[in-house]
């Protein structure tokens, strides 16, 4: 990652529990540089460690961390079926408002963002002189309609204030804000930049071409100048991380969607000649304070070593471990570490996973869980990989390294998400009660 301190050395000795768990997070990282396998180490289950990183911030603090991410819900295992949900015709409740089991049994597959009942409860929620943010989020877990995501997800984020007469006054100053934010970071000469500045700048210059390369309109040069100011931007705000690789992706589904309230028609048929300097300066605004309120609950994934994501990874084990013990043992009797593929699902929060075109009814249901999401996407990438559990029990460790870094989610359509969304959230509920199901 380019976080500006990876590429230290180690020193001392370490054991060589410490060098294959280095060795495997260096060779994970380079998947967010492009490369469809970050290097031999994925497709060879020996080989002869590689000089460590520094990474003893991380390892010192492995136990507490592993204890420290233990507080959620934990119990008896609900058993080895991917396949108890059910699949009645009903909306999805919120993640928090809801305790029971039988509650979560009720959950359905289908979205309903656009069933004209939902659409009226979204409507009175919006014309509210203030609105209820708890009732928001409890309506737009199960997905909002694309007409409204732009204010409603403004909302989400706490970025726009629910009190209607407040609303415009405070856009039009935080644009204005973003926009000398702009002027005193992005738009100076490079020699009054540090070096580590420069790298940064350079970094991030690279990447925006990578950043979602089958969807043509992000190839637009505009579109990649106005990811590199937001990118670069955010990263000079937030020195406890900067730049890592990944985070670009993060700010697609917010361009989509605040561009959407410009651009008529689909993403395959949008032209930036129909759009108003002014109103790029503002969708590029409201990006980046989005994405900075988005990110401002997950802070620990992002700075030195990740370690919200190394915990992730370790709790992602033990509760397929849990559901699914024949995987498990699949997996481990095959020398797959769950890092060499749940990094990068948790780092990109699944946006490389799926198809493009699902990430904003995925980014409704992250933006509902708002302060809980970190939590919830542990359950989700449980459901997603369990997806295809019959798959991966039949396969070896080149075969499984193969499969899950080229997954069949290409022709996936709301269904599969739904489906997807709703054993998490099952899950979530069986779990979160019970203090140690996740102890080692």
């Amino acid at each position: 990652m380019s976080d500006g301190s990876g590429d230290r050395g180690g020193g001392g000795s370490p054991n060589s529990t410490e060098w294959g768990f280095d060795q495997t997070l260096r060779n994970v990282q380079g998947m967010l540089e492009g490369r469809s396998f970050p290097g031999k180490v994925l497709i060879t289950q020996q080989s002869e460690p590689l000089p460590p990183p520094d990474y003893s911030s991380l390892l010192d603090r492995d136990e507490d961390e592993h204890n420290k991410c233990s507080h959620e819900g934990e119990g008896q295992s609900p058993g080895n079926s991917t396949d108890n949900t059910n699949a009645e015709n009903s909306n999805l409740p919120s993640a928090r408002s809801t305790n029971s089991l039988s509650d979560a049994q009720g959950i359905v597959f289908g979205a309903r963002a656009t069933d004209s009942a939902r659409i009226a409860k979204f409507t009175e929620e919006l014309s509210r002189p203030a609105v209820i943010l708890d009732k928001l989020r409890e309506l737009s877990w199960s997905g909002v309609p694309p007409y409204m995501r732009p204010n409603i997800w403004r909302l989400l984020l706490g970025y726009a204030p629910p009190n209607k007469d407040r609303r415009d006054g405070v856009l039009t100053r935080k644009r204005l804000e973003y926009v000398e934010y702009v002027s005193q970071y992005y738009d100076i000469p490079d020699s009054e930049r540090a070096d580590e500045e420069i790298n940064m700048l350079h970094q991030i210059a690279v990447d925006c071409p990578r950043t979602v390369p089958d969807v043509i309109f992000f190839q637009n040069p505009q579109i990649q100048k106005s990811l590199e100011r937001i990118l670069y931007t955010w990263s000079i705000r937030h020195p406890a991380s900067g730049y890592v690789q990944g985070i670009n992706d993060l700010v697609t589904p917010f361009l989509v969607v605040f561009l959407s309230e410009h651009l008529e028609g689909n993403i395959d048929t949008w032209s930036m000649d129909n759009l108003l300097p002014q109103d790029l300066s503002n969708i590029e605004a409201d990006c980046y304070w989005c994405l900075s309120n988005f990110l401002d609950g997950m802070q620990d994934h992002y700075t030195f070593a990740q370690p919200g994501i190394q915990c992730l990874v370790f709790r992602l084990k033990e509760l397929v471990r849990r559901i699914d013990e024949p995987l498990s043992k699949q997996i481990e009797e095959q020398g797959l570490e769950f890092l060499q593929f749940s990094f990068r699902w948790f780092n990109c929060l699944l946006i490389r996973e799926v198809p493009f075109h699902l990430a904003t009814r995925l980014w409704d249901t992250y933006l509902a869980e708002g302060d809980y999401l970190p939590d919830f996407l542990l359950y989700i990438a449980a459901s997603f990989l369990l997806t295809w559990s019959d798959k991966l029990q039949k396969l070896d460790f080149q075969e499984m390294v193969m499969f899950l870094q080229r997954l069949p989610t290409s022709t996936w359509a709301h269904h599969e998400l739904e489906m997807v969304l709703s054993r998490a959230y099952m899950w979530h509920t069986m779990f979160k009660s019970a203090p140690s199901h996740l102890m080692s």
